[in-house]
């Protein structure tokens, strides 16, 4: 037995030794790169042939559903590795890429076959050259061959000579090599995806090959279930064709945003239409049959009402909104009518969806304590039309999305999510707690806030944003860096 440290000896000096004219290797790894076959391309081009099994599901569609996929986000990091992975950046900016990518992709043609595990069965990773076996082996790239350093402490990999040894290893690889039941052949996909990498493509092509690459995640965690359903006709309604470019794709977003998440605040500065924006997603709204409340000062009652009523004055007319509109101070009446509505019968609960003008009225939350038990007018909405009757959602519009603190927009947003946080957090699926993540913004604010005014710099408030909000700065460091921290 011998053991490869892989800094005074690595592997691939080893293999260079190993690997003779006629040899047949058989690699179990989770990946494969081009420059990998660079660095043993005399030895490789040689050999009779070479076996390779992806470890874990590799360019095999996955037939399990997007939430069991254990291996999602590992599957799309090792099927990039074959153009290099992140610890072979240096090589890949030698631009020599695409001369390696079509000598490997011809020596596959000639010599390799490639095989992926279809299950989410674990395999060790192992080498085999003719006798020898080297374990374990993670992966066919130049760190584990000992080129770069890669994030690993160690890296040491044990070769074994003995016959018996490396024969019995070489009968456990057959045996799953001929299993057709837990690996599939993606040889021909191997060969395909490196041979991209010296292709002549259009500029069109590589603009659009650009965009996928930077947000192929973002577009998998995309469902028709959050999109808007184009099936309504809402596209051919009166508002939508007054709206500008900016503010389609505004009303595409907040949709989106309100089946996700349930909530979303449009933040657009004043003068800017939202309340446009907002009338054509009440229209998309109102298209599937749902119940719309607008929420709005008094003072803007007018602004709304305009634009459900049969009056020649209302450009959308055509489009005949039947929305609700009712003002912030309505929530603490019980009884009288306003805007034309009976507050005394009114079924709050009854409402699809809220939309709240001016909603930076309601940051300051409720709390009921002492022996005051009146809800102010935050509760009573969140109480009688948030969290009561059917599933509501709320859109907020603000100019002024943030006054005093960051309470305040978390106030705002509390109610998307009925005042239950752990409902946000599942959905965003946060290292943190929601609320512990704004607890933290706003302890590296009031840090960076209490700083002399010279100090103040973009460099100093990534630092107190990092320290404080993120990992909780000590008084120590924060004294170190002039920060003013208090406990």
């Amino acid at each position: 037995m011998k053991i490869l440290d892989n800094i005074n000896q690595t592997v691939r000096d080893d293999l260079s030794q190993e690997i003779k004219t006629g040899s047949k290797l058989s690699i179990a790894a989770a990946c494969f790169s081009i420059y990998a076959y660079q660095e043993l391309k005399h030895q490789l081009d040689g050999v009779e042939e070479v076996r390779f099994i992806f470890t874990s599901p590799t360019f095999v569609q996955e037939k399990a559903s997007k939430a069991k996929r254990e291996f999602y986000i590992p599957r799309l990091n090792r099927e990039r590795s074959l153009y290099g992975t992140e610890f072979e950046v240096k090589l890949r900016n030698e631009l020599t890429q695409r001369a390696i990518a079509k000598e490997c992709a011809d020596w596959i043609r000639s010599k390799a076959t490639f095989k992926s595990n279809t299950t989410q069965e674990q395999m060790m990773g192992f080498l085999t050259v003719d006798d020898s076996t080297y374990m374990p082996i993670n992966g066919f790239t130049t760190v584990d061959l000992g080129c770069e350093r890669g994030n690993n402490a160690y890296n040491i990999v044990t070769r074994t000579e003995a016959y018996e040894n490396g024969k019995q290893f070489i009968r456990l690889f057959d045996e799953i090599w001929r299993d057709s039941k837990r690996l599939q052949d993606v040889t021909d996909i191997v060969v395909e995806n490196i041979s991209t990498a010296y292709r002549e493509n259009s500029p069109d092509f590589i603009y659009f090959y650009t965009l996928y690459n930077i947000f192929n995640e973002f577009l998998e965690d995309i469902s028709e279930d959050i999109l808007p359903n184009e099936a309504t006709g809402f596209k051919q309604s009166k508002i939508w064709g007054m709206l500008y470019n900016f503010q389609r794709d505004a009303v595409l977003a907040i949709i989106s945003k309100l089946e996700q998440y349930n909530g979303c605040i449009l933040a657009d500065s004043v003068g800017l239409g939202k309340t446009f924006t907002a009338l054509a997603v009440i229209k998309y709204y109102e298209s599937r049959n749902r119940q719309v409340l607008v929420l709005c000062p008094k003072k803007l009652s007018e602004n709304w009402n305009i634009y459900k009523n049969n009056y020649d004055n209302n450009p959308i007319a055509a489009d005949r909104l039947r929305y609700d509109v009712l003002f912030h101070t309505d929530l603490s009446r019980d009884y009288g009518k306003s805007n034309g509505l009976d507050l005394e019968h009114l079924n709050w609960g009854n409402y699809d969806l809220v939309v709240i003008d001016e909603s930076h009225n309601f940051r300051n939350g409720g709390e009921i304590s002492g022996d005051d038990d009146r809800e102010n007018r935050y509760l009573r909405l969140l109480n009688r039309v948030v969290r009561a009757g059917v599933k509501t959602k709320v859109l907020m519009l603000s100019a002024t999305p943030v006054n005093n603190r960051f309470n305040d927009l978390k106030n705002q947003l509390a109610l998307a999510y009925e005042g239950h946080a752990e409902q946000l957090d599942e959905k965003l699926n946060t290292s943190k707690p929601l609320n512990e993540i704004f607890r933290g913004a706003q302890k590296a604010f009031n840090t960076w806030s209490r700083l002399r005014p010279e100090e103040r710099t973009t460099d100093r408030r990534q630092f107190v944003c990092k320290s404080a909000a993120i990992y909780g700065i000590s008084r120590q460091s924060a004294q170190e860096h002039r920060c003013g921290y208090d406990a």
